[in-house]
């Protein structure tokens, strides 16, 4: 009799994997909204980069001195560096000038993007062809808000293209960081210590001699809710969640499901932030949650459908 241990667990990492990835989809459309509150507020971006870094690198200092880590200097500089400061530092500028739609599709959509792009370089991945399809339709979806702020900076003084960039640079970042995860295999713990205790001791010393603040001229519950939400929901629950979504379905599917935050992060601006609901938005939203979801299933490992299935004929 075919023994089922192997098969059972498969199937529990990969539902565990997914449940990981549903809950960072809901902390990262809270975190987009939040965010956007503190880009409109009188705080700066290294004000809220040195909340989130500041915060989350204090709760992990425990778990990093009594848990041996595996990671090398190198590592650790790159992760701190490209998943904990390029990518905090171009979001949150991105959030001081384009609205929270802009960052759920071009952060969220343009994610899978570059871990596809960075994980053809770097493990060898080779979209499907419904893949590459998936990945075509998530572009036009990118391209409308791209095009439609670049049409409002002739016409207009916000200058959303600017933030629009800072998004676009932050999903290459986080792309990058979700590749090297699975390349070098870090334990979720071992990736959220090293970026946010790695980002904090290069971070913090420079932020408090030189950068610009503005921590006092606001209320202090805002100073609460940003250092909360972005120190542990953002930095270290979606953190983690991410990081195990990667190791079990696979950076790929897990940057895939990000782009289903669009949808939840348009409902919510439109009451919470009182944000535009343009036809290029709802457009573009609609491109990269289909594209999402197209190339989630595309990507589906046939390993993985084969063990499945073997383990629903062996139950009946």
């Amino acid at each position: 009799m075919t023994n089922k241990a192997p098969i059972d667990e498969q199937r529990r990492n990969t539902v565990r994997g997914f449940m990981a990835a549903g809950c960072v989809v809901l902390f990262w459309s809270g975190f987009n909204i939040v965010s956007r509150m503190g880009g409109k507020s009188a705080l700066t971006p290294f004000d809220v980069v040195a909340l989130r870094f500041g915060i989350s690198s204090l709760i992990m200092l425990p778990f990093f001195i009594h848990r041996r880590t595996t990671l090398a200097p190198r590592q650790w500089l790159v992760v701190a560096g490209i998943g904990g400061l390029l990518y905090s530092i171009a979001i949150y500028s991105g959030f001081a000038l384009a609205p929270a739609a802009h960052a759920g599709i071009l952060v969220n959509g343009g994610i899978p993007f570059a871990t596809a792009m960075f994980a053809w370089v770097v493990i060898g991945f080779r979209p499907s062809r419904q893949a590459v399809l998936a990945f075509s339709l998530t572009a036009v979806g990118i391209g409308l808000i791209s095009v439609r702020s670049l049409m409002l900076a002739g016409t207009s003084s916000q200058r959303w293209w600017l933030g629009d960039l800072f998004f676009i640079i932050a999903a290459m970042s986080w792309g990058f960081y979700g590749v090297l995860l699975r390349k070098w295999q870090l334990q979720a713990v071992d990736a959220i210590a090293a970026l946010t205790i790695g980002a904090a001791v290069v971070y913090m010393p420079v932020y408090l001699l030189f950068l610009p603040k503005a921590l006092l001229q606001v209320p202090w519950y805002t100073v609460v809710l940003q250092g909360g939400y972005q120190g542990i929901v953002a930095a270290l629950g979606a953190g983690l969640g991410y990081a195990y979504a990667t190791q079990t379905i696979g950076p790929i599917r897990a940057s895939l499901m990000l782009a289903l935050v669009p949808g939840i992060t348009i409902v919510m601006a439109v009451p919470l932030l009182g944000e535009p609901l343009e036809l290029a938005t709802v457009v573009g939203f609609l491109c990269v949650t289909v594209g999402a979801i197209w190339g989630a299933v595309a990507n589906a490992p046939a390993t993985a459908r084969q063990l499945l299935q073997r383990a629903d004929q062996e139950i009946r």
